[in-house]
């Protein structure tokens, strides 16, 4: 069976026009008409990076998921915001092209900062935020120190100087081992902690992994490299200026973001509760998406 046979295909896809004459490609599932939810991809990742059991939650509950490539993947035309607030004008034009007035919005990972900035930059229009195991801020007063991140802040320079010819690199790579796609995830999932290796080891997560890789990441690739250059600025806003409600879920066993930069994040916001997913390791928010889901769209009610 080929892992297209695992995965529901977008019911729709295609680019809006978003400032400056760029342009940001989208996919969506479930129902058009239904309540909106924005789902920001991982770093790197793109549009499809949605899990098979939230794509089936959406069209069986008649919800509306929403997954957009950062600039710089798919076909968003590459762009460097001045900070990650800034790319909430980008998102208030697609949610007007796509004729949605409020949406509740989840990151995971390297979408976790571009999740709060909505909450921070659209408080009229973002219901709620849903973060799984989110980068946390390394500048200003919300910066916490430690895990992988701070090898980005300390090649900061060099990533703004070389984030072009980066992402050159990167998307030749890309072509190249498409071909090896399958082969290389399951090396790569050969290496991880027990948590990330068990969920990538499921069919239906290596379909996903396999779709978006193939069908999301086909041109330029600099968004990796503009989302660790934006991490290691300040983010244009301060977390207490989230005032939505923010619900947070990271694993306790997490190598890539550490579980106390989760618990610093969620401490400085003003609404905000952390889920703690016991034993699982980066990727184990992907695993529980009808959880998040229920969870977030009871926030209307609050």
């Amino acid at each position: 069976m080929s892992h297209r046979d695992h995965v529901r295909r977008p019911t729709l896809e295609g680019n809006v026009a978003v400032r400056d004459g760029r342009r940001f490609s989208f996919a969506e599932y479930g129902s058009h008409t239904g309540p909106a939810i924005v789902w920001m991809h991982g770093t790197p990742g793109a549009r499809r990076q949605i899990p098979v059991e939230a794509r089936a939650y959406a069209e069986e509950r008649g919800l509306r998921i929403i997954g957009i490539d950062r600039p710089g993947i798919g076909s968003s035309t590459p762009h460097l915001y001045p900070d990650v607030l800034d790319w909430t004008g980008d998102l208030a034009l697609l949610l007007d092209a796509l004729g949605i007035d409020e949406v509740r919005v989840i990151g995971l990972s390297g979408g976790g900062p571009y999740a709060l900035a909505a909450g921070a930059g659209l408080p009229d229009r973002v219901l709620g935020v849903g973060v799984l195991g989110g980068v946390a801020p390394t500048r200003g007063v919300d910066a916490v120190d430690g895990g992988p991140i701070q090898l980005a802040v300390r090649l900061a320079p060099l990533l703004s100087a070389a984030r072009v010819p980066l992402g050159v690199a990167l998307t030749t790579a890309i072509r190249t081992v498409k071909p090896l796609a399958g082969a290389g995830l399951d090396l790569y999932a050969r290496v991880q902690p027990p948590g990330d290796k068990n969920l990538l080891s499921r069919p239906e997560f290596k379909a996903m992994f396999l779709d978006d890789l193939l069908n999301g990441s086909r041109f330029q690739t600099s968004a990796p490299v503009a989302d660790l250059v934006l991490f290691t600025r300040d983010w244009g806003f301060e977390l207490a200026d989230v005032a939505v409600p923010v619900r947070w879920w990271h694993g306790d066993a997490d190598h890539i973001v550490p579980f106390r930069h989760g618990r610093h994040v969620v401490d400085r916001l003003p609404d905000a509760t952390m889920t703690t997913i016991d034993g699982e390791s980066h990727l184990g928010g992907l695993g529980i998406a009808a959880a998040v889901l229920d969870e977030l769209m009871s926030l209307d009610a609050v």
